[in-house]
């Protein structure tokens, strides 16, 4: 693989601080920008789509069916209006019938390149001319008829509901019917190589072989409502296309199958056929299963959104999926792999057909054209990526795309802007960067983002491979903050650091297997933001606080403290990497302090653009000194003292009689809010003799001051 890079780079800019990347490499990356003329493989690799060309706008709201006859002519149908188009080989499109019905749902030829088109509602059948005169060839006295088929011998098959009949017509007219499903829905219907019938069914989601002798055998129930298309493979191998939770309501009552009827075939009765070109939403998606006489059924492909229309096999037999209500085509090269080959501008793709010479002709619904797709690829393509929010105010470095060139062309641009959505006032495009030389554009300095790619196809008709771009990016500093200052209660403490802030190592986690991985940047480390449990220290006083930075650069901090009436700040701890801190208060002399916390991004940026910010914490105390006990008086039975703190509110008085336990005393006021409060405490029923009386103050910062007294 040759991997080319392209440098996008703005002039005279330094890239200080943690550069970051905007990386775009998978499958739903891609699928987010704009494409045109791009396919999309489902490992995430970019190329140029298969030649696209629109060679026949109906004129109505929906094509249901296509087909081809032995001189190349294209015939397709659809509605509203039962008209029948024929676009010869390097011809204008024309229309050559019209019947007296809402819709035309299948169209089939047989070997004498007689046309036959199904009507809707109450199915006929007519049969077409070369020179376009038409006839009824057969009712088959059902509401629906939803594919026609011919076989070798010029016997047409008609796939019906709401009895899920399988008629069998011969050439004469002459029909009966071949095979009756137990289904609402004959839905889809395919031959294989050995003249055997296969019948996909609604509601029971059903894969029947039916044997020329009219012997069915149910090969695969789909865990989808419909099967809405068949196709078979060189070995007989069998695919179908099922979509539709089982568990779903019906749209309409006694309706046909949800998601791939006709819009006449969902509406209820008395609605025109003009109000019904809006996309049916049905729950469920859609699978493709292929099924095999030597393998078990496997699962090739599934769609969330997508409702599967149409299968067929391109010409090195590689499974074609049309689907709505995208207007995506599919290519489904193995299990594990496929691409989005097509985009179309349309909401469905309703019918395809492969040609020998590689082509693929797809109709479409909403609105009901014609298109060839292939044999060759575009010669240009481009994708316009989502829009990249970096967060903030960012410079743009190096762009980086890898691929194989083919020996064609990878071109890239950007640009940049403030609003969340490219508009006029965004900057242009920069001057194209080719070739894996690279060069330098001018993106300027904004919040958001927005790459271009363009490939141009080689010599013989080779496209590059685009597998993923990445833009490297800076966001301009920001200076942290500092939200909230918290002094934790006296006498904790919080643990000490684990490790120093220079033997922190970094870690990554990754995301699930398989998953796409978050952009590449370095992480938000401002710090610890748990909070650990503080454990009882005499004299620790420990403070907390709230930090952030919107770059998500890593931040440390200064804590210092200084005394009310001091003017210099005294640094307690420098370099620290947590949010919180605990220092011995016992150094400190009694009184009101404040402390300061600085938090820097340093770590995170050059010392020129490295920003700090600085507050304060409110007035707290440091009060390490007990209260004092005075007047300790004995008046009779009755003991009286005075308790009182310079700083703090005295919280607990207590007394012990000879040594016994201590109990709680109140104060004279009964409560106990005061720096100074007046005990009295009567002592009643003391046995004979003497008495020795212990009593104990206790302030807010648990100093504890004893005194006795002897009786």
């Amino acid at each position: 693989m040759k991997t080319i890079t392209l440098l996008v780079a703005g002039a005279s800019l330094c890239l200080a601080g943690e550069t970051r990347s905007w990386t775009q490499s998978d499958y739903s990356d891609f699928q987010k920008g704009n494409l045109k003329n791009l396919s999309i493989r489902s490992d995430g690799r970019l190329s140029l789509a298969p030649r696209t060309t629109e060679i026949y706008d109906s004129s109505t709201a929906y094509l249901w069916a296509l087909a081809r006859d032995s001189h190349g002519n294209l015939y397709t149908a659809g509605g509203p209006g039962a008209k029948l188009f024929r676009i010869p080989p390097n011809g204008r499109g024309e229309k050559i019938a019209e019947f007296d019905a809402l819709e035309i749902h299948a169209i089939a030829v047989d070997s004498k390149d007689r046309v036959y088109a199904a009507t809707a509602p109450d199915g006929k059948i007519y049969r077409v001319g070369s020179n376009g005169k038409t006839e009824e060839f057969y009712d088959p006295k059902q509401k629906y008829i939803w594919s026609l088929l011919c076989d070798p011998a010029g016997n047409l098959y008609v796939a019906t509901g709401e009895q899920g009949e399988v008629h069998k017509v011969a050439p004469d007219g002459k029909g009966a019917v071949f095979f009756k499903t137990d289904e609402t829905h004959a839905r889809s219907i395919a031959l294989d190589h050995q003249g055997n019938l296969i019948v996909g069914t609604e509601p029971g989601g059903l894969v029947i072989r039916v044997s020329p002798k009219g012997e069915g055998f149910v090969l695969y129930q789909m865990s989808k409502r419909e099967v809405t298309a068949l196709a078979v493979g060189p070995k007989d191998e069998i695919y179908a296309a099922a979509l539709g939770s089982k568990t779903a309501s019906p749209v309409v009552n006694s309706a046909p199958p949800a998601a791939a009827a006709p819009p006449g075939a969902l509406r209820p009765a008395g609605q025109s056929a003009a109000q019904t070109v809006t996309p049916v939403t049905i729950p469920g998606g859609s699978d493709v299963y292929r099924l095999s006489a030597t393998q078990a059924p496997e699962k090739l492909w599934t769609g969330a959104q997508d409702l599967v229309y149409a299968l067929a096999l391109d010409a090195n037999d590689h499974l074609l999926i049309g689907s709505g209500n995208k207007g995506n085509l599919y290519r489904v090269e193995t299990r594990s792999l496929y691409s989005t080959l097509v985009s179309f501008p349309v909401a469905q793709v309703t019918a395809l057909l492969a040609s020998k010479d590689g082509a693929i002709y797809a109709v479409t619904g909403n609105v009901g054209q014609v298109f060839r797709v292939g044999p060759g690829i575009e010669p240009e393509g481009t994708i316009e990526s989502d829009v990249f929010d970096s967060g903030g105010f960012s410079t743009w470095g190096r762009l980086t795309a890898a691929g194989d060139l083919h020996g064609g062309k990878i071109v890239l641009s950007a640009r940049s802007g403030n609003l969340d959505r490219p508009q006029q006032n965004w900057s242009p495009w920069s001057t194209p960067v080719v070739g894996p030389e690279g060069g330098q554009i001018t993106a300027p300095s904004a919040r958001f983002v927005q790459w271009k790619a363009t490939l141009n196809a080689g010599a013989g008709n080779s496209s590059p491979v685009l597998d993923s771009v990445e833009a490297a990016y800076l966001r301009q500093n920001v200076t942290p903050s500092i939200d909230q200052i918290e002094i934790t209660p006296a006498n904790y403490k919080f643990p000490d650091p684990v490790a120093p802030l220079t033997a922190s190592s970094p870690t990554l986690s990754l995301p699930p297997l398989g998953s796409t991985p978050a952009p590449r940047s370095n992480p938000v480390t401002g710090g610890l933001t748990i909070t650990p449990s503080m454990s009882y220290s005499r004299g620790a006083i420990g403070v907390r606080w709230a930090a952030s930075d919107e770059n998500g650069d890593t931040l440390i901090y200064k804590v210092e403290i200084r005394g009310e009436k001091e003017q210099t700040w005294k640094l307690l701890r420098d370099k620290v990497r947590e949010k919180y801190l605990s220092f011995d208060s016992a150094a400190f002399p009694d009184g009101e302090y404040r402390i300061r916390i600085t938090a820097s991004d340093s770590p995170s940026n050059t010392p020129e653009n490295a920003l700090a910010t600085q507050e304060e914490s409110d007035p707290f105390t440091i009060d390490n000194t007990p209260p004092q006990i005075t007047k300790l008086a004995a008046k009779g039975n009755v003991i009286q003292w005075h308790a009182a703190d310079a700083l703090s509110i005295i919280r607990k008085g207590e007394y012990s009689l000879d040594g016994g336990e201590w109990t709680v005393v109140d104060p004279v006021t009964k409560l106990s809010d005061s720096q100074a409060l007046d005990y009295s405490l009567k002592l009643n029923s003391l046995a004979p003799g003497e008495h020795t009386i212990a009593v104990r103050a206790t302030d807010d910062f648990d100093n504890v001051a004893v005194e006795k007294l002897i009786l």
